[in-house]
């Protein structure tokens, strides 16, 4: 060898000196015997085309070169006759392949997520249905009546579902949180439960009951709290224990520029794994980052974003061998109540009404129940299933001198006008309709900006009838 450029050198870590011949440098590039055997053989092929060609051979052969630091790099081997010497080009393409990786990764995320949001806004239909008809059910039935603890522990598990399509439309979308007021409490509870039902580790919670509300998106929170519990059961193969603590604070630990509410609900989720190593701890965040062979990486990732995304602030300390911390900070909101009461006493406390409102769902089974639930708070009740029929219905209703009260339009109607078409023309007919916008796909940008739309309000599926009872209670 009578020349190497410093690239090869500082990239492959081999001195001038250690690499006299192309054999030595074949010898520490391929450790492997066998390997160094098959990567010589497709050199002296090269070699060989370039004698024979009367242009330098621009076909190169692959390799996976052994770095003196023990890291491997991905490269490609040009050939060049020059007389009476050869000039041997190695271009590492290591990082081109990990881009390619990565973009071949988010395409199959994409095409994941489509299938995952499609899933979801199916089941959500169906469920709204499930928790409507439970929640009516209760509402008819004394709270001595036997069923009625069946009926409590029915729309329990409806809410499991519900939390699961809830996962699949935060893994679906990850877009713009659609936040309404919710217990930290609640969502943590079913977190756990979703998460930790299957395993060998126990959670304690230190939660108190006197805990601040929060406005945030319920899907993906629970999101946050699956991701970073599974990965504290992960780090405790043995089993152990996960304790979780909430306290008010007035910092959220995090930017002070982003500091301007001085009241916070910090939650610690603690466990006793093995840990993460100081190398690693500045990165757990970054996406693609990861230590498992079967992990995407974007599992912390997606918490960081879902999380700044909300306002608030994740912080990550651990030591190896004792355990992981993790601390989230998220507003809280001030003197303001739960807004979810029991089974059988959700309707009374939504509100009764009156007038007439036109319900447009694709779904039958979400005009049925939206139907009772109106009726039995005092409403008159007028259903279709098409954007098109909700825009002559509404027009028609004016033509005669009853008009709707309220409209509550189902944003997607495969085959059909969607939600935001129909509230564009019965707003060009009436600018002061009051319109409600609805949808299994409750992370749709819509949903999340529902008022540049023109609604005056959303409501995601599945919801239970009180809280539909509620939104249309606020447009009075």
């Amino acid at each position: 060898v009578e020349y190497v450029n410093n690239f090869l050198v500082e990239r492959f870590g081999y001195g001038r000196e250690e690499i006299p011949t192309l054999q030595a440098w074949f010898t520490l590039s391929f450790p492997d015997p066998g390997y160094c055997l098959l990567v010589a053989a497709s050199q002296r092929e090269a070699l060989a085309r370039s004698r024979s060609a009367e242009l330098a051979d621009f076909q190169p052969h692959e390799a996976r070169v052994t770095c003196k630091d023990g890291s491997i790099r991905h490269v490609l081997i040009f050939n060049q006759i020059a007389g009476t010497r050869t000039i041997v080009v190695v271009i590492d393409i290591t990082d081109r392949e990990l881009l390619h990786e990565q973009f071949t990764k988010v395409q199959k995320l994409e095409s994941l997520g489509v299938l995952a949001g499609g899933i979801a806004h199916n089941f959500n239909n169906a469920l709204t249905g499930v928790l409507g008809f439970i929640s009516l059910a209760g509402n008819l039935l004394d709270e001595s009546h036997r069923a009625h603890e069946f009926l409590q522990h029915a729309e329990k598990a409806s809410l499991r579902a519900a939390g699961m399509a809830k996962q699949l439309l935060t893994f679906a979308s990850g877009g713009a949180p659609v936040k309404k007021i919710v217990s930290l409490r609640k969502l943590v509870e079913e977190g756990v439960s979703l998460t930790l039902n299957a395993s060998n580790v126990r959670c304690v919670l230190e939660m108190p009951p006197c805990l601040p509300l929060i406005r945030a998106d319920e899907g993906q929170l629970i999101q946050v709290f699956n991701n970073i519990l599974i990965n504290s059961v992960q780090a405790m193969p043995k089993g152990g224990i996960i304790t979780i603590r909430g306290e008010s604070s007035t910092t959220d630990g995090g930017d002070p520029d982003r500091n301007h509410q001085r009241e916070y609900v910090r939650l610690s989720i603690a466990d006793q794994g093995h840990g993460i190593s100081e190398g690693d701890l500045p990165k757990i965040f970054d996406p693609y980052f990861t230590t498992k062979q079967t992990s995407t990486g974007l599992g912390l990732a997606s918490v960081h974003s879902i999380i700044y995304r909300h306002g608030g602030n994740v912080s990550v300390t651990s030591q190896v061998d004792k355990g992981t911390t993790f601390t989230i900070c998220l507003p809280s909101c001030k003197d303001v109540q739960s807004p979810h009461g029991e089974v059988g006493k959700q309707l009374e406390k939504a509100g009764r009404g009156s007038g007439s409102v036109l319900i447009m769902d694709d779904d039958e089974t979400v005009r049925e129940l939206s139907g009772e639930t109106l009726r039995f708070l005092g409403y008159q009740v007028t259903s279709c299933a098409d954007g098109k029929d909700a825009v002559a219905l509404y027009e028609g209703s004016r033509e005669a001198g009853s008009p709707f009260l309220a409209v509550i339009l189902d944003l997607t109607v495969p085959g059909g006008m969607g939600g935001v078409e129909a509230a564009r023309q019965i707003l060009a007919i009436d600018p002061k309709a009051k319109l409600l916008v609805s949808s299994g796909y409750s992370y749709d940008p819509v949903m999340a900006g529902y008022q540049k739309y023109g609604f005056c309000g959303a409501v995601a599926k599945p919801y239970r009838a009180a809280e539909l009872g509620h939104e249309l209670s606020r447009l009075h």
